[in-house]
């Protein structure tokens, strides 16, 4: 059976948070056919399966579809990749070529905000508007909701809501943050969920790098099909 390497990513600086992710990085034994179940009786927000950890390339799924770009999948197996001893300077996911980066603890991975979901982009007034959500503002199914914590610093809060793609709320969202930070054309710093934490800057030729620090939590042997 192939292993299942499970992981948290964007974690914050006390630990809280992390989007959980679950990386096959001997993605080749499941089946083609055969991986959109698995990622949904898994149940994360996403799940990879690399197909050539050497070339970088892979597929990542969520419980009900699949991505050709992702946010928290790609930093995560980048760091995955590296930790197994891989030379990772980009990743080759559907939507094209993810260069990766590494400063310190963290690892950061540049993409095409276009490349993203068509999230709707809703600014609140204050943080605590944000924290009263109850669910998707205005029952919309893809929209990301947020607020200045400190505009002069660039530091915001952020919930994102994809029950279109079969995730009620995300607890750390890189492809959001993409789209927010070429928006906004400046760096930020977002504080998501209940403690995750995403660093974005927008680069010159309209992509956006973003990251975070990743941790693992547990490695197993996972049914193929």
């Amino acid at each position: 059976m192939p292993k299942l390497h499970v992981l948290k990513v964007f974690v914050g600086e006390d630990g809280a948070g992390g989007n959980p992710l679950g990386v096959f990085l001997d993605g080749s034994a499941v089946p083609e056919a055969d991986r959109q179940s698995v990622a949904a009786r898994l149940g994360f927000s996403e799940t990879v399966f690399v197909d050539d950890a050497v070339s970088g390339n892979l597929r990542i799924f969520t419980p009900a579809a699949e991505l050709p770009f992702a946010g928290h999948p790609l930093v995560g197996t980048a760091w995955l990749l590296l930790r197994e001893g891989h030379d990772v300077p980009a990743l080759r996911p559907p939507a094209g070529e993810v260069a990766v980066r590494v400063e310190g603890s963290c690892v950061f991975v540049t993409g095409r905000p276009e490349w993203s979901p068509q999230f709707e982009i809703l600014q609140l007034s204050f943080p605590r508007d944000v924290d009263a959500l109850e669910g998707p503002p205005e029952g919309k199914e893809l929209v990301g909701a947020w607020a200045w914590e400190d505009e002069a610093e660039g530091r915001m809060r952020v919930r994102v809501f994809v029950s279109e793609l079969g995730v009620v709320e995300d607890e750390a969202t890189g492809s959001f943050a993409a789209r927010l930070c070429a928006a906004l054309g400046r760096p930020i710093s977002i504080r998501q969920g209940v403690g995750s934490r995403i660093v974005a800057r927008p680069l010159d030729d309209g992509a956006v790098e973003f990251g975070g620090r990743v941790e693992p939590v547990e490695e197993r042997e996972e049914q193929a099909g």
